[in-house]
């Protein structure tokens, strides 16, 4: 498949609603719901089900789920927290003891140890009671009908469902393809167990899903092939809704979930740069880009470490979002040189997610995203359901003493971040995300700044090229997205960065994002990532 998101779209508008997924059919989802009367919780449920069906390469009911919620009637922001904890009979030592460890991590990522309790099911459900005013069965019934009367799939989708064919499925999770293969390009897929599971939740409720036959699937699912989940980890399963962390930038609160979510390094990194001059318009030439890539480097550092389940080893967070903090780490950036030493905190794996937001035409706002981690996560189906489990635990360490250490009932290390941005004087800027593992904070800082610093519109400011801090190496090569001038990457190299091209379909590692900007007089703009198979739509 060939590769170029050189995109050709204008910025979408719209004043009574507006929705930006990754897939135009669930786009559509969500607006149907919206044009019922849904707030932009109820949308936004809807669309995250529908994806289930069109792009269950990234998402999946069987993984998890974070939101951020803008209220327009109070001005206040909330942060939902739906992920999912490790299995109580689950710890390092049976790790060693089976002999699958690697390094400090489980050697296999898609070993049924790495499944976690998935929290979508109840972080949906939650999210419609706290801020909908739809049911669950009239939510997902868009959704459901996709499921079962089948819907085509996009060609970004289908290309990342047949590598995910040959990784994960086969074996385990045959359901997910159309006689032993992915689904192509605008062929339709249909899934009857997913429409199953859903009409179960819609009826149900969260105890169908984590007291129920479902339930009793999953861990037959996960105990096949060889982990230790039981019926009491999913019966013990609650979403938590807490307090939302946030910075200034230049006058504007740029607001993430706290940890477990790794939204910290967003705002860390946006600290840093907001004590040098804006860069260029047309930018970033290579001061800026030297700026970020060492700026990123110092918020990896930090989150690396301190991002990890609070319930027992919570962050400083005060410490880390002052100003004063981002002054002292500020000074360690060279102008011209690149800093290499930097050890503990380099990313170190890469992952698929999606990333919607919605907002409709009372001004709330969802900033909503939904992972099963790497792609299909483990790939394991449980029976009949429709969905496959998440891989989310091999984001813990096994490394003794380490706050994001492997622990019975314990939520790991998450790179899903959902993102929201309000105006110096508290009104809705709009909802924003970036996809894609630990590119996710990275693609909120130069997305953000793309809107504040440069006042780009939302398409155009998704459809600028990206940097990223590649994982694995803990001196941080630097991937520079085609479309950049070439000069760039020489430049940077020549300040020590080990620096390269990315081109084609490589291109995936800069991440997938979604924009919706209203305005004062309420006119909504919206872009969708010309790197995806969706679209932002209004009425």
């Amino acid at each position: 498949m060939d590769f170029h998101f050189s995109s050709r779209r204008s910025p979408v508008y719209a004043t009574r609603g507006m929705v930006a997924t990754s897939a135009t059919t669930a786009t559509a989802a969500g607006l149907e719901i919206l044009r019922q009367g849904g707030t932009a919780a109820d949308a936004a449920v809807a669309a995250a089900a529908a994806l289930n069906v069109v792009e269950p390469t990234s998402t999946g009911i069987g993984g998890d789920c974070f939101a951020l919620y803008f209220d327009a009637r109070t001005g206040a922001v909330s942060a939902l927290n739906g992920s999912g904890r490790a299995p109580r009979g689950l710890d390092a030592a049976l790790i060693e003891r089976q002999g699958l460890r690697e390094g400090d991590q489980i050697r296999d990522p898609y070993h049924a140890h790495c499944v976690t309790v998935p929290g979508a099911a109840a972080g949906w459900l939650d999210a419609l009671s706290k801020h909908g005013r739809m049911t669950a069965r009239e939510v997902l019934a868009p959704a459901i009908r996709m499921a079962e009367e089948g819907a085509p799939i996009g060609p970004v989708t289908a290309f990342f469902w047949a590598r995910a064919a040959e990784r994960q499925l086969r074996g385990r999770g045959e359901a997910m393809l159309i006689e032993g293969r992915a689904p192509r390009a605008g062929e339709r897929f249909r899934n009857p167990g997913l429409a199953r599971t859903f009409r179960a939740l819609a009826e149900g409720g969260k105890a169908a899903f984590y007291t129920g036959e479902i339930a009793a699937r999953i861990v037959a699912a996960v105990q096949g092939f060889g982990g230790v989940m039981t019926p009491a980890d999913l019966a013990a399963h609650a979403s938590t809704f807490e307090a939302p962390i946030s910075t200034t930038y230049r006058g504007h609160r740029i607001w993430e979930c706290p940890p477990n979510g790794q939204g910290l390094a967003a705002l860390l990194t946006l600290n840093v740069l907001e004590g040098f001059a804006p860069g260029t318009a047309d930018g970033p030439d290579v001061d800026e880009a030297h700026r970020m890539i060492e700026a990123l480097r110092l918020a990896f550092l930090d989150t690396r470490w301190f991002v990890a389940d609070p319930a027992s080893n919570p962050a400083p967070l005060a410490g880390l979002l002052g100003k004063a903090y981002a002054d002292q780490r500020r000074k360690l950036i060279h102008p011209t040189r690149a800093t290499l030493d930097q050890r503990r905190g380099a990313p170190v794996a890469g992952s698929d997610t999606v990333y919607l937001c919605v907002v409709d035409g009372e001004g709330n706002a969802c900033s909503f995203i939904n992972s099963n981690y790497m792609g299909f996560g483990t790939g394991i189906v449980p029976e009949g359901c429709g969905f496959t489990l998440q891989n989310r635990g091999h984001n813990f360490t096994l490394e003794s003493g380490h706050p994001n250490a492997l622990a019975p009932g314990k939520r790991p290390y998450h790179t899903i971040i959902p993102g929201l941005i309000t105006r110096p004087d508290g009104s809705l800027y709009g909802p924003f995300g970036v996809m894609g593992g630990f590119m996710q904070p990275q693609g909120h800082a130069q997305v953000a700044i793309n809107l504040i610093d440069r006042g780009l519109d939302p398409q155009a400011a998704l459809d600028r090229p990206r940097l990223c801090l590649e994982p694995a190496t803990p001196d941080g090569r630097v991937a520079v997205e085609a479309g950049f001038d070439p000069a760039l990457v020489a430049a940077l190299r020549t300040r020590g960065h080990d620096a390269h091209g990315v081109e084609g379909a490589a291109r995936s590692l800069f991440g997938r994002g979604q924009i919706i900007r209203r305005d004062a007089d309420g006119v909504l703009c919206g872009g969708s990532d010309p790197r995806a198979d969706g679209c932002a739509m209004g009425f």
